[in-house]
């Protein structure tokens, strides 16, 4: 029996994990867009097609803890600033459009901490982003419905529910900063 391309995403991952660096962050993004690449025959892809989950769990390393989900969101779907705590994240675009915004966290003189975007991406089919510790985004689906895959290095309901290590913005008078808890 052949191999699919998530068989060989995740093989490839595994062989390719270690600490954090550019090249192990660069290989695992490699084989995100190799998977991105998967025929939409392929059985496990053609369900989520087929299915169109909002969120669907596809791998957990035992060894590792790297999570692979997939999501399906509709046109118009916005996710408003956030970071990923203690992990670094990948998302692939494996159809539709999703706009990739990126923000700096600041402090103004009064304390109060708001962002500033710096960029926005348009990610399309194929194409994939890097998120590492601390990085702020948010997503909006702009063609959908949308297929992404988020690569994460970590149970990421875990490091938000359990540990509290994730910080999502909401905007006040026109500004995005932190909510009160």
């Amino acid at each position: 029996m052949s191999q699919t391309a998530l068989d060989c995403f995740v093989a490839n991952v595994r062989s390719t994990w270690g600490p954090l660096s550019t090249e192990m962050v660069a290989g695992c993004r490699s084989h995100l867009e190799g998977l991105l690449q998967a025929s939409p025959t392929e059985p496990w892809l053609a369900a989520l097609l087929a299915e169109q989950p909002a969120s669907r769990e596809l791998y957990r390393d035992p060894d590792h803890g790297f999570v692979l989900l997939a999501h399906v969101e509709p046109s118009g779907l916005y996710r408003r600033p956030h970071d990923h705590g203690r992990s670094w994240v990948l998302y692939g675009v494996q159809s539709g459009d999703v706009e990739m915004g990126g923000y700096a966290r600041t402090e103004g003189r009064d304390g109060r901490v708001r962002l500033v975007k710096r960029d926005a991406t348009l990610v399309r089919a194929g194409s994939a982003m890097t998120y590492l510790p601390g990085d702020i985004h948010d997503t909006r689906c702009v063609s959908g419905p949308a297929l992404l895959f988020r690569f994460t290095e970590r149970d990421l309901a875990r490091e938000d529910k359990e540990e509290g290590r994730i910080t999502r913005f909401v905007e006040q008078d026109g500004v995005w900063t932190i909510g009160a808890p």
